[in-house]
């Protein structure tokens, strides 16, 4: 059965681009450079404040499809740039409007059982722990029941290939599933990739554990810089216009649960440069 993302419409398609026209080139932007990697630490205050685990929710139905890709392709609507080297492996999903939340749910976690068609599902019914770092576009020109599965209201999830087949053969095409939100396990810390001028500072911000999806960012100097809200531009990438250089930062990330972790000078020097990534502190 064809993937909902091979429906994407040419207006979708447009609009992705234009987004990411507008973007740096994130080549080499992964790479740890001298420094680059440092880690703060929190005060007993500040760690009371992701201590607690992410709890599940509850258990919920929708359905499944698969698409095909690449590493670069998997992350596309979230601006995850290469999902295996960002840590997030196979396991990743396209999230339908319902669910995507505008770019909201980028980074969200999700355990996934394929149920009710012994046919289509894998004996045994395993489960898939998938991240998301997609967005499955509606398709108004089929029915909702009938190829457009990926419309308004449907809750639907069209998971990377690699990762649909550990719970549905490939010739189900669509299967029902059973879901619920789980905590992100990663391994190491939040990653921050600064890319920009001084007059406009794009940040990366990727490999976050616990409910996973970011809500609220805020970055603070120990110059000038005194606490100041990040806006975001698309799926993980948030912006601001105050310039960011010749300050050592320090990075608070607040998750759709209300959590939030801290993150002191995430650079370890003001000398750090463009175009580095930095590792903070993570939730559990």
């Amino acid at each position: 059965m064809a993937s909902p993302l091979k429906a994407l419409s040419s207006a979708a398609v447009l609009m992705l681009l234009l987004a990411a026209a507008t973007l740096p080139n994130f080549g080499e932007s992964h790479q740890q450079q001298n420094g680059g990697k440092h880690r703060g630490q929190l005060s007993s205050a500040d760690r009371e404040a992701h201590e607690h685990d992410f709890k599940p929710g509850p258990w919920k139905h929708a359905h499944a499809t698969f698409y095909t890709g690449d590493t670069g392709s998997f992350g596309g609507a979230c601006g995850y740039s290469d999902v295996t080297r960002e840590g997030y492996g196979e396991g990743t999903t396209a999230l339908s409007t319902t669910l995507f939340h505008n770019g909201a749910a980028c980074g969200a976690c999700f355990e996934i059982k394929c149920i009710d068609d012994p046919k289509s599902c894998i004996p045994g019914q395993p489960s898939l722990f998938v991240t998301a770092t997609n967005f499955c576009p509606p398709n108004f020109h089929q029915d909702t029941n009938d190829g457009g599965w990926c419309n308004p209201p449907r809750e639907h999830f069209d998971i990377a290939y690699p990762a649909f087949k550990h719970i549905a053969e490939y010739k189900a095409g669509i299967v029902p599933v059973a879901y619920r939100r789980v905590s992100c396990k990663k391994q190491g810390g939040i990653k921050f990739t600064i890319t920009g001028t001084q007059h406009w500072t794009l940040v990366t911000i990727w490999n976050v554990g616990g409910a996973g999806d970011i809500s609220h960012v805020e970055v603070k100097g120990d110059n000038k810089l005194n606490w100041t809200p990040l806006h975001k531009n698309w799926g993980s990438k948030w912006q601001t216009s105050c310039s960011l250089e010749q300050e050592s930062l320090t990075f608070k990330v607040t998750t759709s649960d209300g959590r939030f972790v801290i993150s002191p000078n995430v650079t370890p020097n003001k000398y750090w440069i463009y175009g580095q990534t930095f590792e903070g502190l993570n939730f559990r």
